[in-house]
């Protein structure tokens, strides 16, 4: 059985906060590998390859279940409650 994703009804049309780029590694003065968007809220975090892993302790602080890449020309996200990818993201704009 593939593991599918039930936090889909929780992603909202968000825009990112911090769209230059992880909101506290930016407060920080620290870098980022690459940069994740939580589609509960808009938070933009670091991934876990970067130093401060800040979009994981987002979900940790806040239980937003899904976040999205936020690289260029890429469409997946992850549910960190079912531990599932999900390609393509889908679209919740009205």
């Amino acid at each position: 059985m593939i593991a599918q994703c039930t936090h889909l009804n929780q992603i909202k049309d968000v825009s990112a906060r911090t769209p230059e780029g992880c909101e506290e590694c930016l407060k920080m003065g620290s870098s980022w590998v690459h940069l994740r968007l939580c589609l509960g809220c808009g938070h933009v975090g670091c991934c876990d390859s970067s130093p401060n892993k800040h979009a994981t302790k987002h979900f940790h602080e806040t239980q937003h279940p899904i976040v999205k890449s936020f690289e260029p020309g890429e469409d997946w996200g992850w549910c960190y409650v079912d531990q599932v990818m999900i390609q393509p993201v889908p679209d919740r704009r009205s």
